[in-house]
Protein backbone atom coordinates (compact mmCIF):
# COMPACT_ATOMS: atom_id res chain seq x y z
CA UNK A 1 0.00 0.00 0.00
CA UNK A 2 1.36 3.38 -1.01
CA UNK A 3 0.92 6.30 1.37
CA UNK A 4 0.64 9.94 0.28
CA UNK A 5 3.70 12.17 0.56
CA UNK A 6 4.23 13.36 4.10
CA UNK A 7 2.14 10.58 5.64
CA UNK A 8 5.01 9.00 7.57
CA UNK A 9 6.14 12.32 9.06
CA UNK A 10 2.57 13.19 9.98
CA UNK A 11 2.15 9.84 11.71
CA UNK A 12 5.45 10.31 13.53
CA UNK A 13 4.31 13.72 14.80
CA UNK A 14 1.01 12.23 15.97
CA UNK A 15 2.89 9.52 17.86
CA UNK A 16 5.15 12.15 19.43
CA UNK A 17 2.15 14.22 20.53
CA UNK A 18 0.30 11.32 22.15
CA UNK A 19 3.50 9.81 23.60
CA UNK A 20 4.60 13.17 24.98
CA UNK A 21 1.30 13.70 26.78
CA UNK A 22 1.38 10.24 28.39
CA UNK A 23 5.06 10.41 29.32
CA UNK A 24 4.78 13.88 30.87
CA UNK A 25 1.91 12.58 32.97
CA UNK A 26 3.28 9.16 33.97
CA UNK A 27 7.05 9.45 33.54
CA UNK A 28 9.33 8.12 30.82
CA UNK A 29 10.88 5.11 32.56
CA UNK A 30 7.51 3.95 33.89
CA UNK A 31 5.78 4.03 30.50
CA UNK A 32 6.28 1.06 28.20
CA UNK A 33 6.06 0.91 24.43
CA UNK A 34 2.74 -0.97 24.52
CA UNK A 35 1.15 1.74 26.68
CA UNK A 36 2.51 4.47 24.42
CA UNK A 37 1.10 2.89 21.30
CA UNK A 38 -2.22 2.07 22.96
CA UNK A 39 -2.54 5.77 23.78
CA UNK A 40 -1.94 6.54 20.12
CA UNK A 41 -4.40 3.86 19.00
CA UNK A 42 -1.85 1.86 16.99
CA UNK A 43 0.06 -1.40 17.41
CA UNK A 44 3.53 -1.67 18.93
CA UNK A 45 4.84 -2.37 15.43
CA UNK A 46 4.08 1.23 14.52
CA UNK A 47 6.51 2.35 17.20
CA UNK A 48 9.45 0.49 15.70
CA UNK A 49 8.64 1.72 12.21
CA UNK A 50 9.17 5.27 13.51
CA UNK A 51 11.71 4.92 16.34
CA UNK A 52 14.58 2.48 16.66
CA UNK A 53 14.34 2.50 20.47
CA UNK A 54 12.81 4.29 23.47
CA UNK A 55 16.02 6.29 23.68
CA UNK A 56 15.41 7.60 20.16
CA UNK A 57 11.84 8.45 21.16
CA UNK A 58 13.15 10.42 24.15
CA UNK A 59 15.50 12.35 21.88
CA UNK A 60 12.64 13.16 19.49
CA UNK A 61 10.44 14.23 22.41
CA UNK A 62 13.11 16.58 23.74
CA UNK A 63 13.31 18.36 20.38
CA UNK A 64 9.55 18.39 19.82
CA UNK A 65 8.62 19.62 23.30
CA UNK A 66 11.23 22.37 23.50
CA UNK A 67 10.31 23.57 20.01
CA UNK A 68 6.72 23.66 21.23
CA UNK A 69 7.75 25.94 24.09
CA UNK A 70 9.27 28.36 21.59
CA UNK A 71 6.09 28.24 19.51
CA UNK A 72 3.98 29.06 22.58
CA UNK A 73 6.18 32.07 23.32
CA UNK A 74 5.36 33.40 19.85
CA UNK A 75 1.73 33.80 20.98
CA UNK A 76 2.77 36.25 23.72
CA UNK A 77 0.98 39.50 22.74
CA UNK A 78 3.44 41.90 24.42
CA UNK A 79 6.37 43.78 22.93
CA UNK A 80 8.04 45.35 25.96
CA UNK A 81 10.45 43.01 27.77
CA UNK A 82 8.87 43.46 31.20
CA UNK A 83 5.29 42.93 29.98
CA UNK A 84 6.42 39.91 27.94
CA UNK A 85 8.10 38.31 30.96
CA UNK A 86 5.21 39.10 33.32
CA UNK A 87 2.81 37.44 30.89
CA UNK A 88 4.96 34.29 30.75
CA UNK A 89 5.29 34.14 34.54
CA UNK A 90 1.51 34.32 34.94
CA UNK A 91 0.93 31.78 32.18
CA UNK A 92 3.50 29.27 33.42
CA UNK A 93 2.88 29.57 37.16
CA UNK A 94 -0.80 28.76 36.88
CA UNK A 95 -3.02 26.17 38.53
CA UNK A 96 -4.00 24.55 35.18
CA UNK A 97 -0.30 23.99 34.42
CA UNK A 98 0.20 22.39 37.83
CA UNK A 99 -2.89 20.21 37.50
CA UNK A 100 -2.28 18.98 33.96
CA UNK A 101 1.32 17.87 33.35
CA UNK A 102 0.33 16.10 30.11
CA UNK A 103 -0.45 19.42 28.43
CA UNK A 104 2.34 21.39 30.09
CA UNK A 105 6.03 22.11 29.79
CA UNK A 106 8.42 19.19 29.49
CA UNK A 107 10.93 20.64 31.97
CA UNK A 108 9.14 19.99 35.28
CA UNK A 109 7.83 16.68 33.94
CA UNK A 110 11.00 15.11 32.58
CA UNK A 111 14.14 17.00 33.62
CA UNK A 112 14.95 14.48 36.37
CA UNK A 113 14.62 11.58 33.94
CA UNK A 114 16.67 13.37 31.30
CA UNK A 115 19.30 13.80 34.01
CA UNK A 116 19.46 9.99 34.27
CA UNK A 117 19.39 9.46 30.51
CA UNK A 118 22.23 8.57 28.14
CA UNK A 119 24.82 11.26 27.30
CA UNK A 120 23.42 11.72 23.78
CA UNK A 121 20.03 12.66 25.22
CA UNK A 122 21.62 15.17 27.61
CA UNK A 123 23.66 16.71 24.80
CA UNK A 124 20.55 17.10 22.65
CA UNK A 125 18.63 18.55 25.59
CA UNK A 126 21.36 21.13 26.22
CA UNK A 127 21.42 22.16 22.56
CA UNK A 128 17.66 22.68 22.39
CA UNK A 129 17.36 24.29 25.81
CA UNK A 130 20.10 26.80 24.96
CA UNK A 131 17.93 27.95 22.05
CA UNK A 132 15.15 28.69 24.53
CA UNK A 133 17.55 30.37 26.94
CA UNK A 134 18.78 32.62 24.11
CA UNK A 135 15.21 33.86 23.52
CA UNK A 136 14.74 34.58 27.23
CA UNK A 137 18.14 36.27 27.44
CA UNK A 138 17.06 38.73 24.75
CA UNK A 139 14.11 39.70 26.91
CA UNK A 140 15.97 39.69 30.23
CA UNK A 141 19.25 41.17 29.04
CA UNK A 142 21.31 38.40 30.61
CA UNK A 143 21.93 34.73 29.84
CA UNK A 144 22.67 34.03 33.51
CA UNK A 145 19.36 35.59 34.52
CA UNK A 146 17.58 33.53 31.85
CA UNK A 147 18.96 30.32 33.38
CA UNK A 148 17.98 31.43 36.89
CA UNK A 149 14.54 32.49 35.69
CA UNK A 150 13.95 29.11 34.03
CA UNK A 151 15.16 27.14 37.04
CA UNK A 152 12.91 29.11 39.40
CA UNK A 153 9.87 28.67 37.14
CA UNK A 154 10.41 24.92 36.82
CA UNK A 155 11.12 24.49 40.52
CA UNK A 156 7.97 26.37 41.49
CA UNK A 157 5.79 24.11 39.34
CA UNK A 158 7.50 21.00 40.76
CA UNK A 159 6.94 22.17 44.34
CA UNK A 160 3.32 23.08 43.66
CA UNK A 161 2.65 19.65 42.13
CA UNK A 162 3.95 18.04 45.30
CA UNK A 163 1.39 19.88 47.43
CA UNK A 164 -1.74 17.91 48.48
CA UNK A 165 -4.32 20.70 48.28
CA UNK A 166 -5.34 23.42 45.86
CA UNK A 167 -4.78 26.02 48.58
CA UNK A 168 -1.19 24.89 49.14
CA UNK A 169 -0.53 24.80 45.40
CA UNK A 170 -1.80 28.36 45.00
CA UNK A 171 0.36 29.48 47.91
CA UNK A 172 3.48 28.09 46.23
CA UNK A 173 2.53 29.60 42.87
CA UNK A 174 1.89 33.01 44.40
CA UNK A 175 5.21 32.97 46.23
CA UNK A 176 7.02 31.97 43.03
CA UNK A 177 5.40 34.76 41.02
CA UNK A 178 6.21 37.36 43.65
CA UNK A 179 9.83 36.25 43.88
CA UNK A 180 10.39 36.10 40.12
CA UNK A 181 8.87 39.48 39.40
CA UNK A 182 10.86 41.07 42.21
CA UNK A 183 14.06 39.37 41.07
CA UNK A 184 13.62 40.66 37.54
CA UNK A 185 12.54 44.16 38.56
CA UNK A 186 15.58 44.52 40.82
CA UNK A 187 18.08 43.03 38.41
CA UNK A 188 20.89 45.37 37.45
CA UNK A 189 20.49 46.43 33.85
CA UNK A 190 16.76 45.80 33.63
CA UNK A 191 15.35 48.60 31.41
CA UNK A 192 14.14 51.59 33.40
CA UNK A 193 15.10 50.16 36.79
CA UNK A 194 17.91 51.47 38.95
CA UNK A 195 20.61 49.07 40.09
CA UNK A 196 19.83 47.88 43.64
CA UNK A 197 21.91 49.76 46.20
CA UNK A 198 22.89 52.43 43.69
CA UNK A 199 21.66 56.04 43.78
CA UNK A 200 19.10 56.98 41.18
Amino acid sequence: MRYPAGYKEERRQQLLKSSGALIKNNGFAATGVDALMAEAGVTSGAFYSNFASKNELLQALVVSELCQSRAIWETNPHDSPQAWIDFEVDRYLSLPHVKCPSAGCVLPALSAEIGRAAPDVKTLFEREQRKNIAILAERLGSEALAWAFTAQMVGTVLMARAMPTKEAQLEVLSAGKTFLKAMIANHAGWPGVDTPGQPA
